[in-house]
C-alpha cells in the first residue's frame, strides 16, 4: 500500500508538471510542431530521449559512490530520472535542484546533507566543464576561421573560463568561505532545528558539517578514474541530445551536420538563470538561434526540431522523473 501511494503521488507530480508545460506552450503549437516532423523522426528522437535520461544515472553512480559505496545501477538511473524531474521544476535548474537531491541522496547512502551535497556538487561542476570543453574544441577546430561563429568560441571561451575562476577560487578562498557560511547559516539552523529538537543545533554543528562538505568534495582525489566517469557521462549525455536535434531536424526535411549541433547543445544552458522552471521559452529560443547560426538549417525547421525534442524531453522529466521522484525517500526511518 505504501509503495502504491508513493506511486501514486509521483505519477500525479509527473502528469501535473506535464499538463502544466503543455498549458504554457499550447497543445495546438505542440501538437503542429510535431505535424512537422516526420513519424519516424519522432519515435527515434523519443528512443534518444529516454537513454539521454538513462545514462545520466552512470554518471550519479560514480558521484555518489564515495558516499558509503554508493547506489546500486538501478538505484542510481532512478534518482538520474528524479534528478531531471527536479531540474525542469526548480527555478534555477541544476544549481538550485541539486540542494533537494543532496536530502534523498544523504538518505539512501545513510550519509550527512552536507556529504551528499559535496560529492553532487563536485560531479555537476566536472560534468558540464567536460561538456563545454568539448564544445571548445569542436566550435575551434570547426569555425575558427568564420566570423560569426567566433561569437559562439567566444561565449563558450569565457564559460570555460568562468568554471576555472571559480574552481580555483573556491578552493583558494575556502577557510574563509567556510567561515561565512558558518556565520550565514547558524542562525537559520537554529531556527529550524529548534522546531523539531529540544536542544536547536549551533554553531559547532554547522562548522561540522561545512567540514564533512569540503571532505567529500576532495574525496575524488583518491578516485580520479570516477571523475572520468562522470566526464563520460556528460559527454554521451551531450551527443545523445546532440543526435536527437539531428534526426529530429532531418525529420523536417532539414540535413545538416552533426558536429556543429553538438558544439552548440551547452549554450543555452545559460537560460537557467531565467526564473521560470525548466527554462521554458529561453532555452528553446536560444537553442533554435543557435542551431541555425551553427548549421545554416531554415529558422521554422530548427524551432520545430527544437520544440519536438524539448517536448519528449520534458514528457521523460516530469513523467518518468514524476515516478521516480515518488519512490525516493527523504527522512531516515
Amino acid at each position: 500500500m505504501r509503495r502504491g501511494v508513493r506511486f501514486a503521488v509521483g505519477a500525479g507530480l509527473g502528469i501535473g508538471a506535464l499538463a502544466a508545460y503543455l498549458w504554457y506552450v499550447g497543445p495546438g503549437e505542440v501538437g503542429s510542431r510535431v505535424a512537422a516532423v516526420a513519424p519516424w523522426a519522432v519515435a527515434v528522437v523519443c528512443c534518444l530521449m529516454l537513454a539521454e535520461a538513462t545514462v545520466d544515472g552512470l554518471g550519479v553512480w560514480a558521484s555518489v559512490r564515495p558516499l558509503r559505496g554508493g547506489l546500486s545501477p538501478r538505484a542510481s538511473v532512478q534518482f538520474a530520472f528524479a534528478g531531471d524531474f527536479f531540474d525542469v521544476l526548480s527555478p534555477a535548474g541544476p544549481v538550485s535542484s541539486e540542494p533537494i537531491m543532496a536530502q534523498f541522496f544523504g538518505v539512501a547512502t545513510e550519509t550527512s546533507y552536507s556529504e551528499a551535497l559535496g560529492v553532487r556538487g563536485v560531479a555537476k561542476y566536472v560534468k558540464s566543464a567536460a561538456q563545454l570543453l568539448l564544445s571548445v574544441a569542436i566550435v575551434g577546430v570547426l569555425f575558427l576561421d568564420a566570423p560569426t561563429p567566433r561569437f559562439v568560441l567566444v561565449t563558450l571561451a569565457g564559460a570555460v573560463a568562468a568554471l576555472l575562476v571559480v574552481g580555483a577560487a573556491l578552493v583558494w578562498a575556502r577557510d574563509a568561505l567556510s567561515a561565512v557560511v558558518v556565520a550565514v547559516l547558524t542562525p537559520v539552523v537554529r531556527v529550524v532545528s529548534g522546531v523539531t529538537r529540544e536542544t536547536p543545533l549551533g554553531r559547532d554543528a554547522v562548522a561540522d558539517a561545512v567540514e564533512r562538505f569540503w571532505e567529500r568534495v576532495v574525496r575524488f582525489r583518491d578516485a580520479p578514474e570516477l571523475l572520468v566517469v562522470i566526464a563520460l557521462s556528460g559527454v554521451f549525455e551531450q551527443l545523445l541530445t546532440s543526435l536527437a536535434l539531428w534526426v529530429a531536424l532531418a525529420g523536417t526535411g532539414t540535413t545538416v551536420a552533426f558536429l556543429p549541433i553538438v558544439a552548440v547543445i551547452p549554450l543555452p544552458q545559460a537560460a537557467s538563470v531565467v526564473p521560470v522552471p525548466g527554462s521554458l521559452g529561453a532555452y528553446d529560443v536560444l537553442l533554435a538561434g543557435a542551431l541555425s547560426l551553427t548549421t545554416g538549417a531554415p529558422a521554422a525547421g530548427a524551432a520545430a526540431a527544437v520544440l519536438v525534442v524539448r517536448t519528449f524531453e520534458l514528457l521523460v522529466s516530469l513523467g518518468c522523473g514524476g515516478v521516480a521522484t515518488g519512490f525516493l525517500r527523504g527522512f531516515r526511518a
